[in-house]
């Protein structure tokens, strides 16, 4: 007899990035998709009507960001386990979201397998955090930085990218400006295809980019063109 499947609810407000997650999670075995919310405050109303056992959260959304739902509905449905699943992995997003409530947190580079594990893990009652998150939270405990209390201040040490932009969607920005193709860029920083698009629509969102050509002279204007890789 086979083992019960996990109830999942989806949360992400762009539309391409949820419908690739649900055709994802359709083709695993151990899960049931119950259903989809566009932000947080649709994703409690959907906690309270459909009753997951996890949620895979996504954090910048509007209205209601995804720490808030996380704290929201940890608040009113402990039992629901939360897994943050986005692009975002700097010390703010991840503190806040831990502090929340969120058991697992994955950055949109992971693949079904990871996701199946990181749903079967906090619904087992553990935590499961992607290597670089962890690493990230071990480096803090290490050095004595307060959880999250820093994170404003190191991004001001070390200045914040143009528009909002993530390090990692500078990265990608740096390698479209030395002329390589999505396949490289994918290669290079070792993630999908599917994933750098993601990241070249984000950026191209957040700084009113219309092309390549204009994130070439956008990247050399901001000095980004030779951007640190990691």
């Amino acid at each position: 007899m086979s083992a019960a499947k996990t109830r999942v609810l989806v949360v992400d407000d762009q539309t391409v990035v949820r419908e690739g997650l649900l055709l994802l999670l359709d083709l695993l075995p151990e899960i049931e998709v119950v259903g989809s919310a566009a932000d947080g405050e649709q994703a409690v109303a959907r906690v309270a009507e459909l009753a997951p056992e996890v949620v895979l959260m996504d954090l910048r959304m509007p209205r209601v960001d995804g720490v808030e739902a996380t704290r929201r509905i940890k608040a009113a449905h402990p039992e629901v386990e939360i897994v943050v699943l986005t692009t975002y992995a700097d010390d703010e997003s991840i503190f806040a979201a831990l502090r929340a409530g969120a058991r697992g947190y994955l950055t949109k580079d992971a693949g079904g397998e990871q996701i199946a594990a990181a749903v079967e893990t906090v619904r087992n009652g553990s935590s499961l955090l992607d290597p670089a998150v962890q690493r990230r939270l071990v480096e803090a405990v290490a050095s004595g930085e307060p959880a999250g209390e820093r994170a404003g201040e190191k991004q001001r040490r070390h200045g914040d990218l143009p528009d909002g932009l993530t390090r990692r969607e500078g990265e990608v920005l740096a390698l479209i400006a030395q002329g390589r193709s999505n396949a490289e860029i994918a290669g290079d920083l070792f993630i999908t295809e599917a994933t750098v698009k993601t990241h070249i629509n984000n950026l191209f969102a957040k700084a009113g980019l219309r092309d390549r050509a204009q994130a070439v002279t956008y990247a050399f204007r901001h000095g980004l063109a030779g951007g640190e890789r990691g």
